[in-house]
């Protein structure tokens, strides 16, 4: 989809904004008895009208103030959705959109909605043509929204269109070599460095996680380094994002049931797929901001040499693990990638990683768990960030006590800590090959929708993308 300003609206589709009933008397396009109508649905509690002018049509969405500014935010990417929806059914390739709102933002949110809610994947079905939106172009008259908020929609809206797309190719196509060059594409694109590893490489650095849940695959595994570095960075050290790339887990020897888990399980390199599209945001928007993604991805097979419960590996920092269950893969190989995060003296490190089921229980498709050792103001920061793009958080502790329950007798750790606290115990695991300020957010009940809800859609969601930029937006700014 497209985001452009134009100079004169002209006689096009038109959406326009208002929030209260005299505002609609601004819409010169109305005559009586339209205004009259739309006046009668405004007083009815109406949330927005269509208009059938014959040559074009004409719509108008009421703003309802909510409790919060971030539910008002929410209900207009909603309304726009909903609005997305009505337009593709009356078949319109664009809509300008004019703000007669007190909200300023209201433009921006309508159209944001539209945008994530337009997104298909029809790459293998052979009606993709007939079956495609007809919506395309998103006009906006230019008392409505900045230059830089129409640039900020077409880089973010590409970014999470490309994520969503990773998540929902298959396994048959998107191998961990393929997923190292589909984003070493995206760093061509948009400017950034990539680095692959292949598994020699990773052999000679003794990256013990990520070869031990390659052993059942007759594909290689591969560690991708992208980074981005700006000629004016505000951060002295770097920002370092780390994505598990699990590219299909069929949980290994501890096989999963199927079709009730192991169905979407293409989706298990969700964190990967995110913070490569964030890369890719990062380096379009030229944030003043020093920024290095890791990506270890293979995928997780019981095959003839596939490692089994009871081996006892040696990970990449020397860390020995007893592996009890080899469904509980992701953390083998975002630990080895958070000690080999180490080399840069970052500022800051954060993961995200489909990483328990526990979490998708906890809070299910409504947040993010997350936890860490980042200081406060960090952690309140990625707080508001979650609340502004309503892709919330919440933060669970990192106690001593849990993890005692990963201590093993016949190794250091044990890579799973029983049937309590699985989310928490997952994430000290991976504190364990911290020593920098940290945060883990765990994706596992937002990264992949059966069904379409709103602006999310079915199949990969890209879900905590938009949090972790805006994040990154307002970086050092207090």
């Amino acid at each position: 989809m497209e985001f452009k300003i134009l100079a004169k609206a002209g006689k096009k589709n038109h959406l326009f904004i208002v929030d209260d009933a005299a505002t609609l008397k601004q819409i010169s396009d109305l005559d009586t008895n339209e205004l009259k109508f739309s006046t009668t649905a405004f007083n009815n509690d109406q949330s927005y009208i269509s208009i059938n002018q014959y040559s074009r049509h004409i719509f108008i969405y009421f703003i309802r103030n909510k409790k919060t500014d971030w539910q008002t935010a929410e209900m207009l990417r909603k309304g726009g959705a909903e609005l997305q929806a009505l337009m593709n059914r009356q078949k319109l390739a664009e809509i300008v959109i004019t703000n007669l709102s007190k909200n300023a933002k209201a433009a921006y949110l309508m159209a944001q909605g539209m945008a994530l809610s337009n997104y298909q994947f029809l790459k293998y079905r052979n009606e993709a043509k007939k079956l495609a939106n007809t919506l395309t172009t998103v006009n906006f008259t230019n008392q409505s929204i900045t230059v830089k908020e129409t640039q900020e929609l077409n880089i973010i809206t590409d970014a999470i269109y490309r994520a969503r797309t990773l998540v929902n190719e298959p396994l048959n196509y998107l191998t961990a070599v393929q997923l190292s060059k589909e984003i070493t594409a995206l760093g061509k694109e948009a400017g950034f460095k990539v680095t692959v590893l292949q598994k020699a490489q990773m052999e000679r650095e003794k990256m013990g996680g990520i070869l031990a849940v390659n052993r059942g695959s007759i594909d290689p595994p591969t560690f991708t380094v992208m980074e981005y570095t700006p000629k004016k960075a505000i951060n002295k050290k770097p920002i370092v994002l780390v994505g598990k790339g699990v590219v299909y887990d069929t949980g290994g020897l501890s096989l999963k049931p199927t079709p009730a888990s192991m169905d979407r399980m293409k989706s298990d390199m969700s964190g990967a797929a995110l913070v490569s599209g964030a890369m890719y945001a990062i380096a379009k928007m030229q944030m003043p901001l020093h920024v290095i993604a890791l990506v270890p991805a293979t995928d997780n097979r019981p095959g003839e040499n596939a490692y089994v419960p009871g081996d006892i590996i040696k990970m990449y920092s020397g860390t020995t693990v007893e592996v009890l269950n080899t469904d509980a893969e992701g953390r083998l190989l975002l630990g080895d990638a958070l000690h080999w995060a180490k080399r840069y003296d970052p500022e800051l490190v954060v993961d995200f990683a489909t990483l328990t089921g526990a979490a998708s229980v906890a809070v299910g498709e409504h947040g993010i768990v997350c936890m860490g050792t980042a200081p406060d103001n960090v952690k309140q920061a990625f707080r508001d960030s979650g609340f502004r793009q309503y892709e919330r958080l919440v933060e669970y502790p990192l106690w001593d006590e849990y993890g005692d329950l990963i201590k093993s007798d016949a190794a250091d750790l044990k890579n799973v800590g029983g049937p309590s606290g699985g989310a928490i115990t997952a994430g000290k695991f991976l504190e364990h090959f911290t020593n920098y300020p940290w945060m883990h957010f765990d994706i596992a009940g937002v990264s992949f929708s059966m069904t379409k809800k709103g602006y999310i859609p079915t199949g990969g969601t890209a879900y905590g993308m938009r949090m972790l930029l805006d994040f990154l937006v307002n970086y050092g700014k207090a």
